[in-house]
C-alpha cells in the first residue's frame, strides 16, 4: 500500500485536527482518541539513469551551497551589533532574489532549497534544546554526504510491479526504485541521498498504530556491551558476536586502496597542484563503496539485535554510557604529552566499530512502540561488582582477562555476563524510584518549545546587509 499526501483542504484539515488537542506520548508519536501517529522513516534503493543522476548530484552540490550560505549569513547576523537571529522564514524571501540571479541555483527546485533552510532551523531548535545531544550546525564540504530534501507536496509515488515502483520528482520525472517493503502511511517528505553503493531515497512516512501495544511477555534482561565481546545478555549462557563486517579478502582490499589512495594524493600534491585526477577520484569511490558495504552491515546487525531484545523482553537495562566521554584522545597538549596514545586510539576506535550509542537509541524508540521499558542505570562498577554477594572490588578482575573471580565470595564466571547480570541488578533495584529511562533519554522532558527565543528575535530583527544573493 502506498499512501502520498493529497493537495486537498480536506486532507490538510484532517491532518491539522488529528494534531490540535493530542497529548505527547513519545518521540515521534501523538496520541488522539484510540489512534496513535507514529513518524518513522523508510528507506529504498533508487536506480536514476544517467540523466537524472547528473541532475541529482549538480542539485546536491546546490543543496550544500545554500546550506552554507545561510549558515554563515546566520552566523554573520549574530555577531552584528543587534544579535539578531535569522529564520528560514525571513531568508526564504532572500532565496527568491537569488534564484533570479544565478541559473544553477534556479535550476534546484525552490521546494527543495526552502526545505534546507528548514532543516537549518531545526539544526538550530536542536542545539538549543537541552534535551538533544546536538552541536551548533556546521558548514559542509564536497565530500559531505550528499542529500536532497522535497517536501511530500512535491512528490508522488506509483507501484509498477511486485518489487518496482517509481517516485516523481520536480523537473525530473519518473525514478525507480526498489520497493523492498509496502509503504503504509501517509508520505510526508523525501531524501534523496548517495553512498559508495548508489543513490537511495528515505521517505518520512506518518501512519496511525494502536494506542497501548502489548508488553513483551519475556523476562527482564541486562545487557552489557563491550568490544571483544559484542553483546551480553544476562539470561543467556554465551555472548553475541558480531560477526567481521569486512571478509579478509574485502580487508585487504580496503588496505590496498588506502595505500594507494595515500600515493596518488602525494603525486597530485606535487605535481597537479593538490588536483585529484580522474584515477584518483575512482580510488576514492572504491574506498567509499567499502565503507558504506561495512556501515551498512554494522546498522544492519544492530536492527536485528535491538528488535530481537525489544520484541521478547519488557523491561531492558543498560549501562549509561558517556561515549563522547570515553572516546576523548589522550594525545594531550605539546605542554603536557599523554600516555599511552597509540592504545587509547585503538580503544576509541573499537568504541565507535561497535556504535554503542546508536544500539541504545535503537532500543529507546522500539522498547517505547512495543510498550516495554528502557533502564540506564550508572556504569561506574558493573565490571567489578559480584552479582552474587554485591561485593564491589577491583581486584575481582585482573587485568583484561575475560574471568570474574570475587574476591569475597569466590564466584567465577564470565566477566560480561557478570556485569550483565549487574546491570538487571541495579535496573530492579531503582525501578519506581528514579533513573528509570521508559523509551527515552531518562531525564525530564521539557515543555518548552526550544523554537521560542529564537522566532522572537528573528520576528523584530532587521534585514541584514549581506543577502543570500550576493553572498552566492
Amino acid at each position: 500500500m502506498i499512501s502520498t499526501p493529497a493537495p486537498t483542504a480536506g486532507s490538510a484539515a484532517d491532518d491539522a485536527g488529528c494534531s490540535r488537542g493530542s497529548a505527547v506520548v513519545g518521540q515521534g508519536q501523538t496520541r488522539r482518541g484510540d489512534r496513535v501517529r507514529a513518524n518513522t522513516a523508510l528507506r529504498f534503493r533508487v536506480y536514476p539513469d544517467r540523466g537524472q543522476e547528473e541532475r541529482l548530484t549538480a542539485w546536491s552540490h546546490t543543496c550544500r551551497a545554500v546550506w552554507n550560505t545561510a549558515l554563515a549569513q546566520r552566523i554573520w547576523a549574530y555577531k552584528s551589533a543587534r544579535r539578531v537571529t535569522l529564520r528560514a522564514v525571513a531568508q526564504c524571501k532572500e532565496l527568491t532574489e537569488a534564484r533570479r540571479a544565478h541559473e544553477w541555483l534556479k535550476d534546484l527546485p525552490a521546494q527543495c532549497a526552502q526545505q534546507v533552510l528548514r532543516q537549518l532551523d531545526t539544526a538550530y531548535d536542536n542545539f538549543w534544546n537541552p534535551n538533544h545531544p546536538a552541536g551548533f550546525p556546521q558548514f559542509k564540504k564536497k565530500s559531505h554526504r550528499q542529500g536532497i530534501p522535497v517536501p511530500g507536496q512535491a512528490i508522488q509515488v506509483r507501484q509498477v510491479s511486485r518489487r518496482i515502483a517509481q517516485v516523481h520528482l520536480p523537473k525530473i520525472g519518473w525514478v525507480r526504485f526498489r520497493l523492498s517493503r509496502p509503504i503504509d502511511g501517509t508520505i510526508r517528505n523525501a531524501t534523496i541521498g548517495r553512498d559508495g553503493l548508489g543513490w537511495h531515497i528515505a521517505f518520512g512516512v506518518h501512519r496511525f498504530e494502536s494506542v497501548v501495544p502489548s508488553v513483551p511477555p519475556g523476562p527482564p534482561v541486562g545487557v552489557d556491551m563491550g568490544i571483544a565481546c559484542s553483546v551480553f545478555v544476562s539470561d543467556e549462557a554465551a555472548a553475541r558476536q558480531r560477526p567481521d563486517l569486512l571478509t579478509p579478502g574485502e580487508q585487504a582490499r580496503l588496505r590496498g586502496l588506502e595505500r594507494r589512495r595515500a600515493r596518488q594524493l602525494a603525486y597530485a600534491k606535487r605535481h597537479n597542484g593538490g588536483r585529484h585526477s580522474n584515477r584518483l577520484r575512482r580510488t576514492i569511490g572504491q574506498i567509499a563503496a567499502l565503507n558504506a558495504r561495512q556501515a551498512r552491515r554494522r546498522a544492519d546487525w544492530n536492527h536485528k539485535l535491538t528488535t530481537d531484545l525489544a520484541n521478547n523482553h519488557g523491561l531492558i537495562a543498560v549501562e549509561d554510557l558517556k561515549v563522547r566521554d570515553m572516546m576523548r584522545s589522550a594525545a594531550g597538549t605539546v605542554e603536557q604529552p599523554g600516555r599511552n596514545v597509540r592504545q587509547k586510539s585503538g580503544l576509541n576506535r573499537g568504541i565507535a566499530d561497535q556504535g554503542w550509542g546508536e544500539v541504545r537509541r535503537q532500543l529507546e524508540y522500539k522498547t517505547r512502540r512495543r510498550g516495554g521499558e528502557l533502564i540506564a542505570v550508572p556504569a561506574a562498577g558493573t565490571s567489578q561488582t559480584c552479582r552474587n554477594c554485591g561485593v564491589r572490588d577491583p581486584r575481582s578482575r585482573q587485568g583484561c582477562g575475560r574471568l570474574f573471580a570475587c574476591t569475597g565470595c569466590g564466584h567465577t564466571e564470565h566477566a560480561d555476563h557478570n556485569a550483565a547480570h549487574t546491570i538487571l541488578d541495579r535496573a530492579l533495584s531503582t525501578a519506581g524510584r528514579g533513573g528509570v529511562c521508559r523509551g527515552g533519554s531518562g531525564g525530564p522532558q521539557s515543555t518548552r518549545s526550544p523554537r521560542g527565543r529564537g522566532t522572537r528575535r528573528g520576528s523584530r530583527s532587521r534585514e541584514p546587509s549581506s543577502t543570500i544573493a550576493t553572498a552566492l
